[in-house]
């Protein structure tokens, strides 16, 4: 008995097309489960948690503790302060924060405020402006900031900041 080729061409077009529908639709479900595992962030959450972050800096730094302030830090973080050398690590983050905190006037005060964000909500790029008083509460500078937050055993840390304050001195 001779094998129809027709038949044989038939089946085998079939085979494959069940095949191919049926990788297609798992690889369609694993797509749309991945896309929803890796959901995007709600920016305006992330962007009110780190406003809470710098509204605590900001009391830690008008308390003049620097220790509170270096705590913002991951220990492997670099501080890059405007007309200042790079700054790698907390102990040299530290040095550097106590040094400022002994210069500044008694009763001056610093606040700052979050203006927006962007990445991912594990690694979140922030652009801020910081805002600084005298005793009196006369504005006497604005400043402005970039500082890089990575989300490490559940709580956000400062890995990169970039400074520029008293850039528009009063």
């Amino acid at each position: 008995m001779k094998p129809n080729v027709y038949a044989l061409f038939t089946s085998c077009y079939v085979a494959l097309s069940i095949l191919a529908t049926g990788c297609t639709s798992t690889d369609t479900k694993t797509t749309e489960s991945t896309e929803q595992a890796v959901a995007k962030p709600d920016m305006a959450v992330v962007k009110a948690d780190i406003q809470a972050l710098e509204t605590a800096w900001a009391a830690a730094d008008n308390a003049r503790d620097a220790k509170a302030i270096v705590a913002f830090y991951a220990n492997d973080a670099v501080s890059m302060a405007n007309n200042s050398p790079r700054l790698v690590g907390k102990a040299a983050i530290l040095k550097d924060v106590e040094n400022a905190l002994a210069k500044r006037a008694k009763g001056t005060t610093i606040a700052f405020e979050t203006l927006e964000v962007f990445g991912d909500g594990n690694m979140v790029t922030e652009v801020g402006k910081a805002t600084g008083k005298d005793a009196s509460g006369k504005e006497t500078y604005t400043g402005k900031y970039m500082a890089i937050w990575e989300k490490r055993d559940g709580k956000y840390v400062t890995i990169r900041d970039i400074n520029n304050d008293d850039v528009k001195a009063k």
